[in-house]
């Protein structure tokens, strides 16, 4: 058993005075106001809400303020406005969208941090309270972001950017105070499934370091206190980040338990054949063995009902025949909570053939066609907290929010208008790769670096622009990352970058410390690793040269994390 040992986050930046009380906040919300985000009122709107419910809104403690733009920013409320929960919570709810048809992000920050962040509007930044912007867009910006953006990350205001449908990657990682504050969604709907995410965010515990002192020619010009947020993220950094304690095994081989979850209620009685022949299709495309992919179904309507275990078939033929005898069960009402919960506790466990104990990936399908009558929001933090990675299935018919919140991530969340529309997602669950290339950026690479990108751009052409990611390191004496696996969203973005890259430089070679950072910094889930959804990870070492540095160790460890390394030389 891995023991999950308590994980924090600092980020430091200038502030005056000590913070007065550790669970104070001034919460800024900048909003998409757009013509474009008409439509996402309500969950913007309900998402807002449910933070202000759970807040200790008072103007002692946490004071909020909401702030909606388009080609203007306009106030809704200041920090000042309101002094109770109450009041907050009543203005929330009327909150109708200022329209407009262009967004000017880079004028409404600007905005923010001119007209918000002030003493006037009920800022206590020069008392040492913690300052934070969320922001949330559903497009491209037309104005610069960039320069707006840094100049509140230097005023010490941290944000937290949220991107909606159309919205901009290269913006949101130039609001964002740091990459792990970016969540990218493909809908509206989905601010809803991150809300607790978020609300972990602002109320973990900050704390504060002694005073610095900055001098110049012995002078001592001012005394600044260094705020540190350290953001404390209990069981859900440990569901996400403790490591898998892999066993070696080869990139073709690679183990997952992989539990299928079907709807088999009276509503889904004419689409169940389609839900068994998905089924077979995704085991067609996975590595069957009882030392490589393990597969089980559990069919569910007012109870569930397993049809065989992770360890009862060890071929793919037999998982066939099991699955093409499989009848409909039938049955209401819909309880996928209580299926949820019975799948943690029956199948995802040593006795019914997990490998769970042993670092495997632990994999849940569901596919539900219809609205579940009792809680799933518990059985699915469980499922998360023991790191099972669980995508939602649903038709029409379904749930969205439910989706949303039984999934590991809003990107495990999958929609189909109907089952039969089911053999144009089996792909996304097996056939994904993240690939790193780490580059040699010495003095002696400078006359064949040109060829290192060719050759690098010739085998990012070959990959899958929907399934693969890829991240570029260059390193000599220390590493250098080009641009991570959650950079790009597309192959021509990531090959231009390729392309205009720079050589690094440098006279001594350390690959012991670019293997470490490569481990620590790019095969991981905030910098778009999927490793812990069973991901291969793929390393093309570009050495050239002897390391100045021990190599063994971090490369032993590489490969009990199940990344593959493949050096050319």
């Amino acid at each position: 058993l891995i023991r999950c040992i308590p994980i924090s986050f600092s980020f430091s930046f200038l502030g005056n005075l000590p913070v007065t009380g550790i669970n104070k906040r001034d919460i800024v919300f900048l909003l998409d106001g757009s013509d474009d985000s008409k439509n996402g009122l309500l969950a913007i709107r309900e998402f807002i809400r449910r933070m202000a419910e759970d807040l200790d809104i008072d103007q002692n403690i946490v004071r909020v303020a909401v702030i909606q733009y388009s080609e203007d920013a306009l106030t809704y409320f200041l920090l000042n406005t309101y002094s109770s929960k109450k009041a907050v919570i009543y203005a929330i709810n009327g909150l109708t969208a200022k329209g407009g048809r262009n967004l000017n992000t880079g004028a409404a920050l600007q905005y923010v941090r001119d007209h918000v962040f002030t003493a006037a509007s009920g800022s206590r930044h020069q008392l040492g309270v913690p300052q934070l912007l969320i922001v949330m867009t559903g497009g491209g910006s037309s104005d610069d972001v960039a320069g707006p953006a840094e100049d509140l990350k230097n005023s010490g205001v941290l944000s937290i950017a949220i991107g909606i449908k159309n919205a901009v990657e290269a913006e949101l990682q130039s609001i964002a105070f740091s990459p792990r504050f970016i969540f990218n969604l493909s809908a509206f709907g989905e601010l809803l499934h991150i809300q607790p995410d978020i609300l972990s965010f602002i109320k973990s515990k900050m704390g504060i370091e002694p005073p610095t002192i900055i001098g110049k020619n012995n002078d001592t010009w001012h005394i600044p206190q260094i705020q540190t947020f350290s953001f404390d993220f209990g069981h859900l950094i440990c569901a996400l980040l403790k490591p898998f304690n892999f066993h070696p095994v080869e990139l073709d081989a690679a183990q997952r338990d992989i539990v299928f979850v079907l709807d088999g209620s009276d509503d889904t009685r004419d689409s169940f054949k389609p839900m068994c022949q998905f089924v077979q299709r995704v085991v067609d495309k996975l590595n069957i063995g009882p030392s490589r992919d393990r597969v089980s179904v559990v069919q569910y309507s007012r109870e569930p009902q397993v049809h065989f275990y992770l360890n009862t078939h060890a071929t793919k033929q037999d998982i066939h025949n099991s699955i093409e005898s499989l009848k409909h069960q039938g049955g209401s009402p819909l309880n996928t909570g209580r299926a949820l919960d019975y799948t943690k506790k029956n199948m995802f466990v040593a006795s019914s053939g997990s490998r769970i104990l042993e670092g495997v990936p632990q994999v849940l399908v569901l596919v539900t066609g219809g609205r579940s009558q009792d809680d799933v929001r518990a059985p699915a933090a469980a499922l998360k907290i023991d790191q099972i990675v669980t995508f939602s299935i649903g038709n029409q018919n379904a749930d969205a929010i439910q989706l949303q919140a039984m999934s590991y991530t809003p990107g495990h969340t999958l929609t189909v208008p109907q089952f039969d529309d089911l053999q144009t997602i089996e792909q996304k669950l097996v056939s994904y790769r993240d690939v790193v290339f780490l580059i040699n950026g010495t003095d002696e690479t400078k006359g064949s670096f040109s060829r290192m990108q060719n050759f690098v751009q010739t085998l990012v052409q070959k990959l899958n622009e929907d399934l693969d990611r890829v991240a570029v390191v260059q390193y000599s004496r220390d590493p250098t990352a080009n641009f991570y696996l959650n950079s790009y969203a597309t192959k021509t973005e990531v090959l231009i970058s390729i392309r205009s890259m720079r050589h690094k430089s440098g006279r001594s070679l350390n690959t012991g410390a670019a293997l470490l950072f490569i481990k620590e910094n790019i095969f991981t889930q905030f910098f778009g690793s999927r490793r812990h959804e069973g991901v291969p990870q793929i390393l093309y070492i570009f050495s050239g040269g002897r390391s100045g540095d021990d190599v063994r160790t971090v490369s032993q460890n590489l490969r009990e994390n199940n990344i593959k390394v493949i050096s050319i030389k």
